[in-house]
């Protein structure tokens, strides 16, 4: 079911009063910070330099890989049997995507043998395995709290896009990856990842964990900021558009 257009924050995904809101709108800035950051602006303009875009893409099939890792730790902490089978199936399909990411690398003229043999940055060594670490640490809750933020901020993201008077219609180099995030299916997934969320707020106590699942919610934004701003940075671009 997709988040409700009509409420009152039509960027918002899951329940009015569920615990991803209260945690989406509790991060303030943080979140902002991520989901419009200057990279995603740029994306919006169709102004991002092509070695940014590179950039990101070659780290972002490296950290599909941690997540397809942090993914198989779902199965592991899941609650019920469904969600094991739910997680294991979100596994797989991972793996798959990131076949597709080599494919969608080679449109950008990178090589296989370039996205693999890079090595990972300290952005994204960071990342990765803070999420691993929270699922570790915690509980199925704490795991999905750390990756949640990338499943929903994308979508996010794609809407801000969207819904941007600035935005590059015709012509933007970007625009298969903003389809692509924009598009039913994504927006979908990432609706239900939202609503997921919420119910394990319901079932895990999530409103007296509140103050900790906010510290790591927040943190995963200001990760994923460092993970867009990697991009600028190798490019030479200050972090203003």
């Amino acid at each position: 079911m997709p988040a409700d257009l009509t409420t009152a924050d039509p960027l918002a995904f899951g329940a009015e009063g569920g615990l991803f809101r209260r945690l989406r709108d509790a991060s303030g800035a943080d979140w902002t910070g991520y989901t419009w950051h200057p990279f995603v602006q740029q994306l919006s303009a169709g102004t991002l330099p092509l070695p940014a875009f590179q950039h990101y893409l070659i780290q972002d099939y490296l950290f599909l890989i941690h997540f397809a890792r942090a993914k198989a730790l779902a199965v592991v902490k899941g609650e019920s049997l469904q969600a094991m089978r739910d997680k294991a199936a979100a596994v797989l399909a991972i793996l798959d995507e990131t076949l597709l990411h080599l494919k969608y690398c080679a449109e950008w003229g990178l090589s296989e043998t370039q996205v693999t043999q890079i090595p990972e940055t300290l952005e994204t060594v960071s990342y990765t395995r803070w999420v691993l670490d929270r699922g570790l640490a915690g509980d199925i809750l704490d795991l999905e709290i750390a990756l949640v933020p990338c499943t929903v901020g994308y979508a996010e993201v794609a809407r801000r896009i969207m819904a941007d008077p600035k935005r590059m219609v015709a012509g933007n180099p970007y625009q298969s990856w903003i389809e692509s995030y924009a598009g039913e299916g994504y927006q979908s997934m990432a609706e239900a990842a939202a609503r997921r969320i919420d119910a394990l707020g319901v079932s895990h106590g999530g409103e007296a964990r509140f103050a900790s699942l906010l510290r790591d919610f927040s943190m995963a934004a200001r990760l994923e900021q460092g993970f867009w701003q990697q991009g600028l940075d190798a490019a030479g671009l200050a972090k203003t558009p």
